[in-house]
């Protein structure tokens, strides 16, 4: 029998692991980034966006993309 997995909560999340790894960022350095912009979210939350286990606002998706320093529509595989 198949395990079921859970539905994704985001779209964005494999993105953000792409861009953040092609940018040499660790998750906890990305979180850093976006803490010094005024969101308190941390290490353990960016994995869960990642993995698509934690739903993502459209206020975070820019928030996301300014610490990535790339434009939201990046973030949604658009280019």
């Amino acid at each position: 029998m198949k395990a079921h997995s859970a539905p994704r909560k985001n779209i964005v999340g494999p993105n953000v692991r792409r861009i953040r790894s092609a940018a040499g960022l660790s998750q906890a350095e990305l979180a850093a980034r976006c803490q010094r912009q005024g969101w308190d979210i941390d290490r353990f939350t960016i994995a869960r966006i990642e993995g698509g286990s934690r739903w993502v606002g459209d206020a975070e998706v820019l928030e996301l993309a300014k610490a990535l320093k790339i434009s939201f529509q990046q973030l949604y595989g658009v280019k």
